[in-house]
């Protein structure tokens, strides 16, 4: 696995337990912590997206440039080592894929959380009324 990969697959599992921690049920304090923190760290951690779409654009172009390998004239180890490239490149989609839905989706939790409490703010200062 390039270093590439292997740094999405990191990423990947990182993203993952972020979100996993993100909807746990915590206390109000506790999870406003947990969220400040959490949006402070999305912004920069951006670079997920076009790093992803780069290499889903890597391995579009390189599927579309392989060597098709489907005829009579193909040995059995040359099959199995084009299987084993297809296998490899539709892993890689599915974590370029993977790390762009987990980054949305603990974005749109923070916001989500930001807004109920903005929320609760407002109804709060209309009941002190």
């Amino acid at each position: 696995m390039a270093l590439q990969w292997v740094i999405l697959a990191y990423v990947v599992a990182a993203e993952a337990a972020v979100a996993i921690f993100l909807t746990l049920p915590t206390p109000k304090a506790v999870k406003s912590r947990i969220v400040s923190l959490i949006s402070l760290v999305l912004q920069p951690s951006l670079f997920i997206i076009p790093f992803s779409a780069f290499q889903l654009l890597d391995i579009y172009w390189k599927n579309e440039h392989r060597l098709m390998c489907t005829g009579e004239i193909c040995t059995a180890a040359e099959r199995d080592r084009y299987e084993k490239s297809i296998y490899k490149s539709q892993r890689n989609a599915v974590l370029c894929i993977a790390a762009c839905l987990l980054y949305w989706c603990i974005y749109r939790v923070c916001k989500y959380y930001r807004e109920i409490h903005s929320m609760e703010e407002v109804e709060k200062r209309y009941k002190d009324q």
